[in-house]
């Protein structure tokens, strides 16, 4: 870090914490040349991904789409904001760990669905039915028989 009375580049911590917003350090330090005390704040830097929609056109990750389709697929359930965001949260560290500069809607879509069916049965349905658009009653009944079979196998 640079002081910004002298410019010298050497300065010690003294006191490290969150910030108020949370998504940054604070960091009290004093300048090794001249002795005064100047703030930095330090933040991740987080790598955008672009997500390759479904028409092969390109845009970047936004967890608020995400959130929205989470929030509609559990209208009228027993699922807390808490909850909402922590999913939110593991899709989008999912994404961002996957290392790959850009992911695909469909996978973004299972990630939700992933989550969904642990939180909520009825929620993963109701995403599931528009993400996968069934378009008949049988495709609709299939994901079901999947639904009760796999929770069989877990009990």
């Amino acid at each position: 870090m640079k002081c910004q009375y002298c410019n010298c580049t050497e300065s010690r911590v003294l006191d490290s914490r969150p910030a108020d917003d949370g998504n940054s350090i604070r960091r009290r330090r004093v300048c090794a040349n001249c002795g005064k005390r100047f703030t930095t704040y330090e933040k991740i830097e987080m790598q955008q991904i672009l997500v390759i929609k479904k028409d092969q056109s390109r845009e970047l990750f936004d967890p608020r789409k995400v959130r929205q389709g989470i929030i509609a697929a559990c209208h009228k359930r027993p699922v807390s904001a808490a909850d909402i965001e922590k999913l939110v949260t593991e899709v989008e560290q999912l994404a961002a760990n996957s290392l790959q500069e850009e992911i695909t809607t469909r996978r973004i879509g299972e990630m939700v669905m992933d989550g969904l069916r642990r939180l909520d049965e009825v929620a993963y349905i109701r995403f599931a039915s528009v993400y996968r658009q069934f378009t008949d009653i049988p495709s609709f009944m299939n994901e079901l028989k999947k639904l009760i079979s796999d929770k069989q196998e877990a009990n």
